[in-house]
């Protein structure tokens, strides 16, 4: 897994024989920054764009290759042991608006670098029937995080943030909420020259400032009602820059920020999943104290927690819902929910590159 933070590559090695997949390995590659400042570009057009996608393709295919190989020498597993590889892609477009999403990443070599058949291409189908391709992951966390009584959510919070709703009499359903670490992190990158706010310490020395919290959320998006999906297109530092005064202090927007998250995760929740108990955390966010903490200031009837309290490791979530998706394609079982990305019909995703 990729994803919109444009950090590295997470790579999971899973046992999903059970009901409940076993992790048995992990491994993450980071981006360098030549890599990082071409895939921004990648997300606006630019000259000779269609050519410098593939070769980015190729050059993401063989750093992929290299977290698997890697992977699978720090678990002592021969690749002829391993039934598929789901590999998301690096997302460069998200519009489907438009009708597509666009992962680069060249499935086809990474199969000939692994000698491992691999699945890609996963939104593609869901937006074919009328979805938004996105989010993906509810219904793998439907399989394995539903409880029979207790009413959870759970919160991904990656360079967007994402819920899904797990009512315990009712159907699961999902979107996204907006910004999560995405300008957080641009910003930070920016006025800090850090990749991130460890710990959201930058943004515990600011103040919000809420005049501007309340003119960053009258964003149309966060009006829009589910299902919904968002990404980098919208959410960037331009966006931010278009918002500001431009005399405000850069830790009191970046306490800002921090907010709008917090903001758009739990306001979505008291709107959309009413009578929740219990959150759970997962993605490189629940990782910053300072989010997780104002979270749980704000959702005072719920228990907030990072997903390791129900034995998955919050920072691999997202790649082990892709091993799992791959396992459906692999065994043409449909595995998208139509609740959470609008699609009129539930669908086989993924294209298959075999071996």
């Amino acid at each position: 897994m990729s994803g919109t933070s444009l950090d590295g590559v997470d790579a999971v090695l899973v046992d999903l024989s059970g009901p409940i997949p076993r992790q048995l390995a992990k491994h993450y590659l980071p981006y360098d920054d030549v890599l990082k400042n071409t895939l921004l570009e990648l997300h606006l057009p630019g000259n000779d764009e269609l050519h410098q996608a593939q070769t980015t393709g190729n050059q993401l295919a063989t750093l992929y290759a290299e977290a698997v190989n890697q992977l699978l020498s720090i678990a002592g597993v021969p690749c002829k042991n391993i039934i598929a590889a789901g590999c998301h892609g690096q997302t460069i477009r998200h519009r489907p608006d438009q009708g597509y999403s666009l992962q680069i990443g060249n499935a086809a070599l990474l199969a000939e670098l692994t000698g491992i058949t691999v699945v890609n291409d996963f939104r593609s189908r869901d937006i074919a029937a009328g979805g938004q391709g996105a989010p993906l992951v509810p219904a793998f966390h439907d399989q394995v995080f539903r409880h029979p009584q207790r009413h959870r959510v759970i919160v991904n919070i990656g360079g967007i943030s994402n819920l899904t709703n797990l009512p315990p009499f009712g159907p699961t359903s999902g979107f996204d909420c907006g910004p999560g670490n995405i300008l957080m992190d641009a910003w930070c990158l920016q006025y800090q020259n850090a990749s991130y706010d460890n710990n959201g310490m930058w943004a515990l020395s600011g103040t919000v400032l809420h005049p501007l919290l309340e003119k960053i959320c009258s964003e149309p998006y966060f009006a829009l009602p589910p299902p919904k999906s968002c990404g980098r297109e919208l959410f960037n530092i331009a966006w931010i820059e278009k918002k500001i005064y431009g005399s405000e202090k850069p830790e009191d927007i970046q306490a800002t920020l921090l907010e709008l998250t917090c903001q758009t995760i739990s306001q979505a929740i008291l709107k959309y999943c009413a009578g929740a108990e219990e959150i759970y955390l997962c993605g490189g966010g629940a990782n910053n104290r300072a989010l997780h903490a104002r979270l749980a200031t704000v959702l005072t009837e719920c228990a907030v927690q990072k997903t390791e309290f129900l034995g998955i490791d919050a920072d691999y979530v997202e790649a082990i819902a892709f091993a799992w998706l791959a396992q459906q394609a692999m065994l043409a079982r449909h595995a998208n929910l139509p609740q959470a990305t609008g699609a009129r019909h539930t669908c086989v995703l993924g294209a298959i590159y075999h071996a």
